[in-house]
């Protein structure tokens, strides 16, 4: 039996995890549950699962979460703030934390569980894009094990040899990471000039949280995927490929030295991923349809568009730079991302705004926490006067 504690619990990933997780009460349970400020949908999470430890990492709606609790005679334990988000991290009573708290909120607890020796099931892709060195250290540290469950990544963990002794050893030529291409494919830029935020989050194929469906319009989502792969799998940027392939049923594909080509499949649905991840070694049913390959009758593949989706590329240049350059990519682009949402910069201006941050913030080596956090919020305040002189 595992006890698994969900950070990020009443968002997208989080219900998929949860989904899996009730259908397996033998083999899971869940321990601590965290969310940032839906206090009622985490109020009825601790209904449905009765948890040791529920977390509201927005400190001011901790009595609201205490009265719900106590109005429905729930025993569960209340904390709240981003200690508390650490302490859920790392608590005894859980041996798996699933990591989905979305953008570099999420970074300290994920250090936290890492240092703590727990199976990481990691869905935030930026704490390894921030602090690739430093989660690598973590994982040293506590001994625990890490486990992608991006759809992408977890593909790729699947297609590679069960040791894990360098890409060399293995015998692994590249990795080749699957792009949706997201509801602009095909567009140009001309297109692009009077792209809404609900154009943006209206994604053809999976559903997800409004950040990350603006990474996926604009293809920085799968620049931080190069990051992050380029972190989890020791792979140099030159054998990391991106190819966009629309129907999102090849998750990703490793190519072997032999000429093999290992891929991934199965419909676009998180609760593969994190079913393979919770389970792993072993398999468990995730409530996901099978694969109907005579239904869907083709897969098509094609180049990204790098002219009108610059995203793609400035994250190949941040990990080229090294230092804290994916640090400042990732600052940028979720100030630029919050901007667009809220209607105070225009769609085609987000690649701007984070070329333009990453120009005007010095290169800094990233040797502590210290680091990441202070090349974070140095990263924040060019990017916010870059969208104020943009608004203007």
């Amino acid at each position: 039996m595992k006890t698994v504690a969900v950070l990020g619990a009443t968002g997208s990933i989080g219900a998929s995890a949860l989904d899996v997780i009730a259908r397996h009460p033998d083999r899971f349970r869940v321990g601590a549950l965290a969310a940032h400020r839906n206090v009622e949908a985490l109020a009825a999470l601790c209904v449905r699962f009765a948890p040791e430890l529920a977390v509201i990492a927005d400190a001011s709606l901790e009595s609201e979460l205490r009265a719900r609790l106590k109005l429905a005679h729930v025993a569960t334990r209340v904390a709240a703030g981003p200690h508390a988000l650490i302490e859920a991290a790392s608590a005894p009573h859980c041996d798996t934390v699933i990591a989905a708290i979305v953008g570099a909120a999420g970074l300290e607890s994920t250090l936290a569980a890492a240092r703590a020796g727990k199976r990481l099931l990691l869905a935030n892709k930026e704490a390894v894009v921030m602090a690739g060195a430093l989660l690598r250290a973590a994982l040293d540290e506590g001994g625990g094990a890490l486990l992608p469950i991006d759809s992408e990544h977890n593909a790729v963990f699947q297609c590679l040899p069960a040791q894990r002794a360098g890409l060399d050893a293995a015998g692994v030529r590249r990795i080749v990471l699957t792009a949706s291409g997201g509801p602009f494919r095909g567009r140009t830029r001309a297109e692009l000039g009077a792209v809404t935020p609900a154009m943006a989050c209206a994604h053809p194929n999976w559903r997800m949280g409004r950040k990350i469906s603006v990474d996926s319009a604009t293809l920085m989502n799968k620049g931080l995927e190069v990051i992050e792969a380029h972190f989890l799998f020791d792979a140099p940027a030159e054998r990391i490929d991106v190819v966009v392939h629309p129907q999102s049923i090849v998750h990703s594909m490793v190519e072997y030295s032999d000429g093999s080509v290992l891929a991934q499949l199965g419909n676009p649905d998180m609760r593969t991923a994190l079913a393979h991840a919770l389970a792993w070694p072993e398999r468990v049913e995730a409530g996901v349809a099978p694969l109907d390959l005579l239904g869907i009758g083709k897969l098509d593949f094609e180049a990204p568009d790098r002219t009108t989706f610059a995203c793609l590329d400035l994250a190949y240049r941040a990990l080229a730079t090294g230092g804290n350059a994916p640090i400042v990519l990732n600052a940028a682009n979720e100030e630029a991302v919050s901007a667009f949402l809220d209607g105070r910069l225009a769609f085609l201006d987000i690649p701007h705004i984070i070329e333009s941050t990453m120009e005007k913030t010095p290169l800094a080596d990233v040797a502590a926490l210290s680091d990441v956090l202070d090349g974070d919020l140095t990263a924040r305040r060019v990017a916010q006067r870059m969208i104020a002189s943009a608004k203007d």
